[in-house]
């Protein structure tokens, strides 16, 4: 979402470097640069304007340690004010209130309220919460469908709706349901509408005021730019706001309204959707955030998600399998390519890492798409199990085979091949000398174009 910003500010750094301290004539050179790049990211423009007053009062009065550079001080002032702007680190739902909690989700139709609820529930149900889903969009049926199937999905339950029920009916029946079936959480959908109008607010006001939500939250698309200012506004006016939801963030944004909505709104970015599938929704970390539009990386992000989504049993597996000396074939290639799919693909994960390895990804998208990663996965796929065990029995009819099978062209399956023979060296060497084996394999550092 940020990477047009990350460049840009990135530049306005790099004007800083070699500098032997900062002043006033670079400081201000180094601002326009950072106003621009703000102003591109679709930032609100008093946003912009307070964000780089605040950096520059600050440059100006920033004492130039001896072993810093001018750079490193202010990237660390670019860092710090990121943070102050995009507010307090996201605590999550509070649930400290009388079951059932209510919480209601307000925002302007398709900025991703009802996956959003799913997603909310899912997250809720893991913690071992009883949820209720419950949909007042009566305007489109298709909603209400839709809610109802993400419900059943993620295992919680849904209140049903009858035909011709009026919005206020179904958040009695449901919170009245709720209540009886001591569900610890209702969460309430509320329609939308293309843009903010009367009608919209008038009903969310009465569905607010019949339920006294513990939660509302608003449900704003990342790609929204400017106009995400406007509805954050509106929708705190009328709603008196606990937080929001910033989906999309795994798109084209340009990452304006994180850095937006929390100034405008005074209420902190409790979650922010990275997908579309249910297990997509992340808690907001503005420090982390920060760390990643500087080109810092989010190495905490990182390992959070490895250990949530990594199968620890293949994991084990595989490494008991190197450790008696058993040699690293295409089915376990396999494997470690459905893991890095399962969490988000080679892209996400490239992009949380600091410095030269997300750039190269950046440089290199089209080798860690996950387009790729499900293309070889279909290549192995169309191996048979011998072939997959000893890929030396590969010849040229087979790799024929096998490109036909999976669609693509002979000299893609000659390219899975190369890979793994390097991949498999690799393991080759783990599997003798541990951390210090596989270092020797890379010469003591990492590949080139990824070090430090």
């Amino acid at each position: 979402m940020f990477d047009r910003l990350t460049e840009r500010l990135s530049g306005a750094v790099a004007a800083l470097t070699g500098r032997g301290r900062l002043t006033e004539e670079n400081i201000g050179d180094a601002l326009r640069q950072v106003r621009l790049a703000l102003i591109e990211a679709d930032v609100a423009v008093p946003v912009v304007k307070a964000f780089v007053d605040a950096v520059k009062v600050r440059a100006l009065g920033a004492e130039v340690q001896q072993s810093l550079t001018p750079g490193q001080v202010f990237i660390k002032i670019l860092h710090d004010e990121l943070v102050r702007v995009m507010g307090e680190p996201g605590q999550g739902l509070s649930l400290r209130a009388e079951p059932p909690v209510v919480v209601l989700l307000a925002g302007l139709q398709g900025a991703g309220k009802t996956t959003t609820a799913a997603k909310l529930a899912r997250l809720l149900a893991a913690q071992k919460k009883r949820v209720l889903l419950a949909s007042a969009d009566v305007y489109r049926p298709a909603a209400i469908t839709q809610l109802e199937r993400l419900a059943a999905q993620v295992g919680v339950d849904f209140q049903p709706v009858a035909a011709g029920e009026a919005p206020l009916a179904i958040a009695r029946a449901a919170h009245e349901r709720a209540r009886r079936g001591l569900y610890d959480v209702l969460i309430l959908d509320t329609a939308g509408r293309l843009h903010v109008d009367a009608e919209m607010m008038d009903e969310v006001r009465a569905l607010d005021r019949e339920l006294q939500p513990h939660q509302r939250l608003f449900v704003v698309d990342s790609m929204a730019g400017q106009d995400a200012v406007n509805q954050a506004r509106a929708f705190n006016e009328a709603l008196d706001l606990t937080g929001v939801v910033l989906t999309k963030a795994d798109g084209d944004a340009r990452g304006g309204a994180a850095l937006s909505v929390r100034q405008v709104t005074g209420k902190p970015i409790l979650y922010v959707g990275v997908g579309e599938k249910t297990d997509a929704l992340e808690p907001f970390h503005p420090e982390r955030v920060a760390s990643r539009i500087l080109g810092m990386g989010d190495v905490l992000s990182l390992v959070e998600q490895v250990q949530r989504d990594v199968d620890r049993g293949e994991a084990e597996k595989l490494a008991k399998k190197l450790a008696k000396g058993k040699g690293f074939d295409l089915e376990d290639l396999r494997e470690q390519m459905r893991q890095i799919e399962k969490m988000g693909g080679l892209e996400s994960l490239m992009d949380k890492l600091p410095g030269r390895l997300s750039q190269a990804a950046a440089k290199a998208p089209g080798q860690f798409e996950a387009k790729q990663v499900r293309r070889q996965i279909a290549m192995i796929n169309s191996m048979t199990p011998a072939e997959r065990r000893r890929p030396e029995l590969i010849d040229g009819s087979r790799k024929r085979r096998i490109a036909n099978g999976s669609g693509v062209q002979v000299q893609d399956v000659n390219r899975l091949l190369k890979q793994f023979l390097q991949m498999q060296k690799v393991m080759k060497q783990f599997s003798k000398g541990g951390v210090r084996g596989l270092m020797r394999s890379l010469g003591g550092r990492l590949p080139p174009g990824f070090g430090p």
